[in-house]
């Protein structure tokens, strides 16, 4: 979920809309500097937003929540303006006051994290009625962009990818939306589309694991990120998740008859075995590198560390997690909003302070990245789910009383 593949696909997504066929690097990061040469206010960090200014704002609004904060009013304001007038948002728009037109280039994870955030923070809003107009505009635009076979690519026509389908996914639950009800004109649902991404247990290499797409060949080549966003879909959760329970060690078990849960705890285990040898998931070489050493992949790993925890392996994400605390601070300040973000729910999935993350307090220097939030919530134990969002995660929790085994029926990054 990082700012550099949300570039590279917001990067494809514009040779779709423009008709190129120009080849798109693997991972191509942001410049610097703000690409309008000054931060709108109320916005999240202090780099160029263009890739993910939406996305950053509403994970570091998912992240506040779950801690109890209540993003300032600045902050939802911009993030409502976001929106175009069908009810999508883009990756960031510079300018608000001229209204989308075709050339907009539409984010459907951008639009399903940001009606997800807003949610989230609708309770002690200023506005609520103005964010439930918003959900359910952007709910709406999600459905007639929903592609035949059930799922969704990054920009609007794309080919659908795991990454797109389980963000949507997740958020239309965090919505109130069952996602089985959203079926294309074929007859598809979201879940159809995300089996297809799947890798049998029999597969000699990523048994388990789901496929960003097929290659060109149409083979599906295991990716650890589409992996642990398809593991909290499947099993009807989104990038919030909690600690399921009672905890088991996941395996790999081919059903005759494939179901989502299945695969979803399938794809845990791959996720587990993948953390087993070190700790954490690793990046692989950009193309064209003259360093072929692979890096650790912080931000993934995160993820993964959330994907385990919802699907019953909190154990199992143990040494990631400790990993992450060890060695996850740099990445986090050098990636903002949107890394501090991750880190904190990866902390929460697993029950653990994210004020005290080996040395860093995750939730004093996300609140630092923006408009200073308001105190935090101490009352929203008492608020009912339907007006709440993931107001209560913090005390209760997501998904606690979810067996293993049992679903309910989530920045573009690809590799």
């Amino acid at each position: 979920m990082n700012t550099v593949r949300r570039g590279a696909a917001a990067l494809a997504a514009a040779a779709v809309v423009l008709g190129t066929a120009a080849a798109v690097p693997a991972a191509a990061a942001p410049s610097p500097t703000p690409s309008t040469g000054t931060l709108p206010p109320g916005l999240y960090g202090t780099k160029d937003p263009t890739y993910d200014g939406v996305w950053r704002q509403s994970l570091a609004f998912l992240a506040q929540r779950g801690a109890g904060y209540q993003p300032a009013d600045q902050s939802v304001s911009w993030l409502l303006g976001q929106q175009c007038d069908d009810g999508s948002f883009a990756s960031y728009r510079a300018d608000v006051s001229e209204p989308c037109d075709a050339k907009t280039m539409r984010d459907t994870n951008a639009t399903a994290v940001a009606l997800q955030a807003l949610r989230a923070v609708r309770r002690q809003s200023a506005a609520p009625a103005a964010i439930d107009k918003a959900v359910k505009a952007g709910t709406d635009w999600l459905r007639t962009v929903q592609n035949k076979d059930g799922g969704w690519g990054y920009g609007v026509g794309g080919p659908s990818d795991a990454n797109s389908t389980s963000v949507v996914i997740g958020a239309l639950a965090a919505t109130g939306v069952k996602p089985v009800s959203f079926t294309s004109a074929e007859g598809h649902t979201p879940y159809d589309a995300l089996l297809t991404f799947a890798l049998p247990c029999s597969s000699k290499d990523g048994a388990g694991a789901f496929a960003y797409q097929p290659d060109k060949t149409g083979k599906l080549l295991a990716n650890a990120d589409a992996t642990a966003a398809a593991t909290l879909a499947g099993l009807g959760k989104s990038i919030v998740a909690t600690k399921a329970s009672p905890e088991q060690p996941p395996v790999c078990n081919d059903l005759s008859k494939p179901t989502v849960e299945r695969a979803a705890l399938n794809g845990a285990s791959y996720l587990a075995k993948s953390l087993a040898k070190t700790g954490h998931l690793t990046l692989p070489p950009m193309p064209g590198a003259t360093d072929t050493t692979e890096q650790p992949d912080v931000g993934n790993t995160a993820d993964a560390v959330v994907a385990l925890a919802a699907a019953g392996a909190a154990k199992e994400a143990e040494p990631a997690l400790a990993w992450l605390e060890k060695n996850s601070a740099a990445w986090a300040k050098e990636g903002g909003p949107a890394a501090y973000a991750q880190l904190i729910l990866a902390a929460r999935a697993t029950d653990t302070d994210p004020r005290e993350f080996g040395t860093v307090d995750l939730v004093e220097q996300l609140n630092a990245t923006g408009p200073a939030p308001k105190t935090p919530d101490t009352s929203a134990a008492s608020t009912s789910n339907d007006e709440s969002g993931f107001d209560v995660w913090w005390i209760i929790g997501i998904g606690t009383v979810v067996g293993v085994g049992i679903g309910f029926l989530v920045s573009g990054r690809k590799k």
